[in-house]
């Protein structure tokens, strides 16, 4: 059974492939079956289906759950 992996707004990940402006990190801004994120280097937004959004992920740099918690 396939799980999807929990991304939440306003988390910063970091991509596999950089954006043409040289930055790999985006800020996450919407949720769903689409996922809108942010790159943090040119404030370029894009929208990508989850599958391919989840295959471009490297890792979680910053999760916005962890912050809501401290």
């Amino acid at each position: 059974m396939y799980y999807p992996k929990q991304f939440n707004l306003g988390d910063v990940v970091e991509t596999k492939k950089e954006h043409p402006c040289g930055s790999k990190q985006w800020e996450v801004i919407r949720v769903g079956a689409d996922f809108k994120i942010k790159c943090l280097g040119c404030s370029r937004i894009v929208m990508l289906p989850r599958p391919k959004f989840e295959k471009s992920v490297k890792k979680v740099i910053k999760s916005a759950e962890n912050l809501e918690n401290v």
